[in-house]
């Protein structure tokens, strides 16, 4: 995977290499043409990569970075306390998107009656184009599909979290799940679910979540959830570059 990654870095001095050798027994210095001539040579006779979580950073990931670049003023307007040398806030996150929720302090929120709906998913997919890099052990724990857990509507109550979710659906469900706390970041993070922990698939490998589509920068447990949040939880093999999410911290807890 690194040399595809990589490639480039290896083609173009090779190129660059064969110009200057041939310049030299031809005993004339190399123009611009030939360079440019050479190289688009090479362009087109390198073929492209197909599968798209072989390719670090994906497209959509360089696109989404620009798009949910966070707003420090609308941050700061909706509850964030900024640090005017860092710009981030005392658990080093940094301002969220103009429309999306910054984070809630679990310490601070009281769990209500009311009840809402929300959709849960876990599916560790990228897995299946990843079987190199998977520890051999854990093959047999990947679903066919990549499913661990179809989208489901379930219940919640005022003021809980995306971890108050998916620790609660998980025990009932009885799908494993692990984490721990990192104080640092205030939050919880999840190390495994279904057997399946972060670095089974490489050392880049891991838990995100995203609600409504949006990787947020911040752990699961300070993302209050609203009624009607869509909460999927993804398996990435390549520090979320192959999910859309390359941006974003892994998972809550640990910066990605």
């Amino acid at each position: 995977m690194w040399l595809k990654q990589n490639k480039w870095k290896i083609i173009i001095p090779i190129v660059i290499a064969a110009i200057l050798v041939i310049a030299f027994f031809s005993g004339r210095a190399p123009s611009e043409d030939d360079i440019s001539d050479t190289m688009a040579s090479a362009l087109v006779s390198t073929p492209v990569i197909e599968n798209y979580a072989e390719a670090s950073p994906t497209p959509d990931a360089v696109t989404g970075a620009t798009e949910n670049a966070g707003s420090e003023e609308y941050s700061e307007a909706n509850g964030m306390e900024l640090d005017e040398e860092t710009g981030k806030d005392k658990y080093e996150t940094a301002p969220v998107p103009e429309g999306k929720p910054v984070p809630v302090e679990p310490e601070d929120v009281e769990i209500g009656d009311e009840e809402y709906t929300c959709t849960l998913s876990i599916s560790c997919a990228t897995i299946l184009n990843n079987k190199e890099l998977c520890d051999p052990d854990k093959w047999e724990l990947v679903p066919e599909d990549g499913w661990i857990l179809m989208p489901v509507e379930l219940t919640f109550y005022e003021g809980e979290s995306v971890f108050h979710v998916l620790r609660r659906s998980c025990k009932q469900l009885g799908i494993h799940m692990e984490f721990s706390n990192t104080p640092v970041y205030n939050s919880a993070y999840i190390e495994g679910i279904g057997n399946l922990y972060e670095f089974d698939v490489g050392e880049l490998s891991g838990w995100k979540y995203k609600v409504n589509d949006w990787f947020p920068n911040y752990g699961c447990s300070r993302y209050q959830l609203a009624d009607g949040d869509v909460i999927c939880w993804v398996y990435t093999c390549d520090l979320g570059f192959d999910v859309g999410g390359g941006y974003s911290s892994v998972n809550g807890g640990k910066a990605g």
